[in-house]
């Protein structure tokens, strides 16, 4: 894999924002996507925008969820195996943990997931329902693939979705922005750590 990129102060997904809106704390909940060894190259850049975006949320006392992609036996290999097949996530590997340099703490919700969406099979539409949650702020890696997913994924089940622009990386800038793009014309809110700041200073 490439290392990440890095956006452009120009991005091409702007003139596809044509809609805003700030996240109310209230409702919302941080979704923090596979920051684990396995993705370090791509992570690595983004970990003070990720830290960041958790401080702020943690501040503004947004309950902060972490998922661990991983897979425990064939079984759940599902399609990823035909398409990843030699470069997945087995658990109990270091590559399996989450990084070290990632503000999660031990109270902190890890969710298990062994596919591209953070609510497959992994009652995690139940338990944001349970904690009175209606909007999820989607940060971490891949942009393309589990970040991406998990946005459409929680935009068809109700949510009000915002992704981070900046607390997001894949292996490529133009995959990247293609998810951006699609992101901001159909399914999400864009934000990054200093537009989720300045909102969350005026709650």
């Amino acid at each position: 894999m490439s290392s990440a990129h890095k956006p452009s102060l120009f991005s091409s997904y702007s003139k596809y924002e044509i809609r805003k809106r700030n996240p109310d704390p209230k409702s919302c909940a941080l979704l923090v996507i596979d920051v684990q060894n396995h993705f370090s190259s791509m992570a690595t850049p983004i970990l003070s925008n990720l830290n960041t975006t958790i401080s702020l949320c943690r501040n503004a006392s947004i309950p902060v969820i972490f998922t661990r992609h991983c897979h425990k036996s064939p079984s759940d290999y599902g399609m990823l195996e035909e398409w990843w097949f030699g470069d997945l996530i087995i658990d109990g590997t270091s590559e399996a943990e989450l990084m070290e340099a990632l503000d999660c703490k031990g109270v902190d919700m890890v969710v298990e997931k062994s596919t591209y969406s953070a609510f497959e099979k992994t009652g995690l539409k139940e338990r944001l329902m349970e904690m009175g949650v209606k909007e999820v702020i989607v940060t971490g890696v891949m942009t393309n693939l589990c970040c991406e997913t998990t946005s459409r994924d929680a935009f068809v089940k109700g949510f009000r979705v915002f992704f981070s622009t900046d607390a997001t990386a894949t292996s490529d800038v133009d995959l990247h922005e293609a998810t951006l793009k699609n992101l901001a014309y159909g399914f999400a809110y864009l934000l990054d750590c200093q537009r989720l700041k300045h909102a969350l200073s005026n709650q």
